[in-house]
């Protein structure tokens, strides 16, 4: 009888999970943002949109329009900070597209990285020639690169 009521028991499995489900903390942060759509290493299409929220393992951008699922993308995001007050930054992030509703793009990061990007003419300023340097620059020695500094 015991045997009876143990396997008469039915267990039921959640209905459905509730709350935050991803591991990475998102943080919602709206920027400028320019997508390729990669396949095979080729570019299929480009456009322009802007993030949603971005955290260490993937970013929630808008597209303009839906983009297919399981296709590689690369991002090149507009950073609001200058590195040392005078470069501007860009955030380049290569990923897979994992969920594509309504333009809202969801992609999980693959590989990122910052660049600098090109400045404006009238915040470079070409050194003298008479002026010497301390900072290091590539130098090639017997046909190798190697560091080297302007005495």
């Amino acid at each position: 009888m015991a045997c009876n009521i143990a396997c008469d028991r039915e267990i039921k499995a959640p209905e459905g999970i509730a709350g935050e489900r991803r591991s990475d903390r998102r943080y919602p942060i709206l920027l400028d943002v320019r997508w390729k759509l990669i396949r095979r290493k080729r570019v299929l299409d480009t456009g322009m949109g802007s993030t949603r929220d971005l955290s260490r393992g993937g970013v929630q951008f808008e597209s303009g329009r839906p983009l297919p699922e399981r296709l590689d993308v690369e991002l090149a995001v507009s950073w609001p900070v200058l590195l040392h007050n005078v470069a501007p930054m860009q955030l380049v992030v290569q990923g897979r597209i994992v969920r594509s509703e309504s333009g809202r793009i969801a992609i999980r990061m693959i590989q990122h990285e910052f660049r600098t990007v090109g400045m404006p003419a009238d915040h470079c300023s070409a050194p003298s020639p008479t002026t010497r340097s301390n900072t290091p620059f590539p130098a090639t020695v017997n046909g190798t690169a190697s560091l080297a500094k302007i005495q």
